[in-house]
């Protein structure tokens, strides 16, 4: 029983993982991305689509101009996918490990403040605002239900 446990939080565990890191990873080709997204916009609504073109021609533009630049979201790539490092501890001891996931919970909320406030303050679109909120929203669902499954897995262990 205690196997089966350990083995449903790592389930949920490398779930995570993985989407941190996809999500993370996606910041290396963002002008590829962007410019591949722009080449279906006539599938989203009108502000969407606008919003997709301004985003393509100031990556574009930006790339062109000052490549340098990129080496931000080359940054926010490594930081996502040393967050996924941070959870095979998480997956290995659950337990000893528990904090990681909270200190993640706490991330995840910060992400709503984080995204209304700088989104305001960059002009960006309650739209896209509320989709990066959306990392936050179900990364925190997923970290609840793993930090639940601690929870049970201690108290089963303490029998």
């Amino acid at each position: 029983m205690q196997q089966k446990k350990h083995r449903e939080i790592q389930f949920y565990v490398v779930l995570f993982i993985i989407g941190v890191m996809v999500s993370g990873v996606t910041a290396f080709p963002i002008q590829t991305g962007i410019n591949i997204l722009a080449g279906y916009r006539h599938h989203f609504p009108a502000p969407m689509e606008q919003w997709i073109l301004q985003l393509q021609n100031g990556i574009n533009e930006t790339w062109f101009k000052f490549p340098f630049i990129a080496y931000g979201t080359d940054w926010l790539a490594f930081a996502h996918i040393m967050i996924g490092v941070a959870f095979i501890g998480v997956y290995k001891h659950p337990v000893r490990n528990q904090w990681v996931v909270q200190w993640a919970i706490i991330c995840c909320i910060c992400v709503i403040p984080t995204a209304f406030i700088c989104g305001w303050i960059r002009q960006i679109p309650f739209f896209h605002i509320l989709i990066d909120c959306s990392f936050g929203v179900f990364g925190l669902a997923l970290l609840l239900l793993i930090k639940h499954k601690i929870t049970v897995f201690k108290h089963h262990i303490h029998r």
